[in-house]
């Protein structure tokens, strides 16, 4: 069974890397302006250094668990 190619990324690929590059930016942009917002400098400043930080927080701003 091979599974490799040495062809073009297909669509569905590209779709998937796209769209989760895209919510983990906005999980990470949504962490930084809700730091900000609330002048939590500490967590700000994670955020900002760390996005995993930054993405998990903004993921848990969304969901109402911050």
């Amino acid at each position: 069974m091979t599974w490799r190619t040495n062809g073009a990324m297909g669509l569905e690929t590209a779709v998937t890397l796209l769209a989760s590059g895209l919510f983990m930016y906005s999980a990470w942009l949504t962490s930084i302006v809700f730091s900000a917002a609330h002048d939590d400098k500490p967590l700000l400043i994670a955020a900002s250094m760390f996005p995993p930080v930054g993405v998990v927080h903004g993921v848990g701003v969304w969901l109402g668990g911050w």
